[in-house]
């Protein structure tokens, strides 16, 4: 049953509510790029899929449109796949549950996929109209943004007609961004050593209830990091106890700051009431030191009887891992000195297992500056050096630059304050967007990025504003028609 059916804009939120219930997760997009291609085929668009299964479709202008400059329609179509640990939920065969309160559309304990979905939704409700004014259209929809840019990467853009291009890939009604910070994903492994297991005295510690958040966007929060903070807690343990780590795990991905993480740690000659008094002192410092971020962290610790671990870190490994965590970059590096309150560059630690007998740490380095970026990661090959391991640079994309002159920025400035009586914010972004890429394939194209209201990406909490939806969609419809006045 519908769960969107009878609010406005319907046929925007019928098209998020039918790719909501299609699987698409970052490198998992085949289901949702056929549908797009039969979509366009059902409509007798015109519409190629490459290797990558990027997606374009063109439709043509209206009639008196015909001789504007054409426009791009650019969005991605994989989202990131989060749930909180005690849902049970299969991504790969389980379309989102939405859930609707208010004014926000939300899931159930799952990321909800506004990000991209907002952009598909709006782009196959433009395919999909017969009243819609507007010049020709490029209809540009990429795989595998989350986690590499991938599509925009292998993009052959060529065919590419368009003189202006409209990425809907931001979180914030009545912004225009016009620049975005390059990234580079990074990966430090770090070996140990292991020990027989001689009794069986496990513990479980788990921390959980922070936010999280998108690890561009959302780093000028300030949230705690999980892995960092279990890394704290295990150090402050072994002051006072004599621990081995037998595994340690938290996180997801790069780019999303880790909401959970836990350990699980052998301790010879345990005092479990001590152990308690000890956790429920540091639950009670973080919730003091956290109040505003993440009031509702928790620590918890209990004895386990699981038996599958059989062998341990030896003390040498433990102490090195721990260290090591405590030592990795996190978080805020610079802050710009141009743009006020704009965090210039930043470093998330994103994930941390145990693999092979080696930790592997990943993480996700942004800045606007591309030498911050060889900065960043010279600290992390200096850790790997000083950890006794090994690094790997992963996937980079570049910087979209600010362009002084836009005749697009222009048109939606003027669009929007004739619209709704008030200035459009022009802003830059710390977080990678598609344009950075597509910049340098399509070098004169002028670009803007925009969206509706979406909070909390990249987590379970993550949910659309249904009225900045709508206004978003008529201030779209709005630029497209009056093209033929400006332009």
């Amino acid at each position: 049953m519908s769960v969107l059916n009878n609010i406005e804009p319907k046929r925007v939120f019928h098209y998020f509510e039918e790719i909501s219930s299609i699987p698409r997760g970052s490198k998992k997009e085949e289901k949702i790029s056929c549908y797009l291609v039969n979509f366009a085929r059902y409509r007798g668009l015109q519409v190629v899929q490459d290797e990558t299964l990027n997606v374009i479709i063109r439709k043509q202008a209206s009639p008196g449109y015909e001789d504007l400059p054409g426009i791009i329609l650019q969005g991605h179509m994989d989202m990131v796949w989060e749930k909180n640990q005690d849902k049970d939920f299969d991504f790969e065969s389980q379309g989102i549950k939405l859930i609707m309160e208010n004014d926000w559309i939300s899931a159930d304990n799952t990321t909800l996929g506004a990000d991209n979905g907002i952009a598909l939704a709006f782009c196959l409700a433009v395919l999909d109209s017969e009243d819609i004014h507007h010049p020709s259209l490029e209809i540009l929809i990429t795989s595998d943004e989350e986690t590499g840019m991938t599509g925009a990467k292998e993009l052959d853009s060529s065919s590419l007609k368009g003189k202006f291009l409209i990425n809907i890939d931001t979180e914030e009604e009545g912004a225009l961004y016009v620049s975005c910070s390059g990234g580079l994903r990074f990966k430090v492994s770090v070996p140990f050593q292991t020990m027989p297991v001689i009794k069986n005295n496990f513990f479980k510690i788990k921390i959980s209830g922070l936010k999280g958040g998108h690890s561009g966007a959302d780093i000028i929060l300030q949230r705690a990091n999980s892995i960092k903070t279990l890394g704290k807690i295990l150090k402050k343990l072994s002051f006072e106890n004599d621990i081995y780590l037998a595994d340690i795990s938290g996180g997801s991905k790069e780019n999303a700051i880790p909401r959970e993480a836990e350990a699980f740690i052998y301790i010879e000659n345990p005092d479990e009431k001590s152990l308690e008094e000890t956790i429920k002192n540091i639950n009670t410092q973080l919730k003091k030191v956290l109040y505003l971020t993440d009031p509702n962290i928790q620590i918890d610790i209990k004895k386990t009887t699981d038996t599958f671990y059989k062998v341990l870190l030896d003390k040498e490994s433990t102490n090195k891992l721990i260290n090591t965590i405590l030592l990795h970059p996190n978080g805020i590096d610079s802050m710009s000195s141009s743009i006020e309150n704009f965090v210039e560059s930043s470093l998330n630690l994103g994930r941390v297992r145990l693999e092979n007998k080696t930790m592997i740490m990943e993480s996700l380095i942004r800045s606007s500056k591309e030498q911050k970026l060889d900065y960043l990661s010279e600290e992390l090959m200096a850790l790997a050096e000083l950890s006794g391991g090994s690094y790997e640079a992963g996937a980079r994309y570049p910087a979209w630059d600010y362009l002084e002159t836009s005749r697009l920025k222009e048109h939606m400035i003027s669009v929007y304050k004739s619209l709704f009586g008030k200035d459009l914010q022009i802003k830059a972004i710390h977080a990678g967007l598609e344009c950075g890429i597509l910049k340098n394939k399509l070098p004169n194209v002028d670009m803007v990025s925009f969206g509706p209201d979406i909070r909390n990406a990249h987590t379970p909490q993550e949910k659309l504003s249904i009225s900045s939806t709508k206004k978003t969609w008529e201030f779209l419809l709005k630029v497209l028609k009056d093209f033929k006045i400006n332009f």
